[in-house]
């Protein structure tokens, strides 16, 4: 339970670190941390469950999504500013930077290796996010619609 709550802290404050880099609004940064830490504690369940680190970023990314959706319409924000912070604890640095430690070592296949595997993440993330973002706005259409 300690690592968890070791997980969601440091999530929730590097989702908002980077929301202070790109100028977050002050009163929207604990929000964004919300989407972020919501986002890799979702991840990081599913990699406890052994999902698979594809699966649980595409999982991951489409709570983001979601997430920013609907703080977008409470907090009465565009979407990416929960979003665009919210996804950086996701994103692949860690195993982008051991791709290209391992070129630079002369072990290219084994780069060659990591670095698909890191255009695998990214592919995932990018298709969650974008899932969350089509269903979203289905669903705030159809309900338009309804009223």
């Amino acid at each position: 339970m300690g690592h968890l709550i070791v997980q969601i802290s440091l999530s929730f404050i590097g989702t908002i670190a980077f929301g202070l880099f790109i100028q977050v609004p002050k009163n929207q940064l604990c929000w964004t941390g919300l989407a972020g830490c919501l986002g890799w504690t979702t991840y990081w369940l599913l990699i406890q469950i052994h999902v698979g680190s594809i699966p649980a970023n595409f999982v991951g990314a489409f709570v983001v999504g979601i997430i920013g959706l609907i703080l977008s319409r409470i907090r009465k924000q565009p979407s990416t500013v929960f979003n665009i912070p919210g996804l950086v604890p996701l994103v692949p640095g860690a195993s982008a930077y051991q791709a290209l430690e391992k070129f630079m070592s002369a072990q290219r296949n084994v780069a060659l290796e990591q670095c698909f595997h890191v255009l695998l993440i990214t592919g995932a993330i990018a298709l969650g996010y974008v899932l969350a973002q089509l269903l979203g706005e289905l669903w705030f259409a159809q309900r338009h619609s309804k009223s």
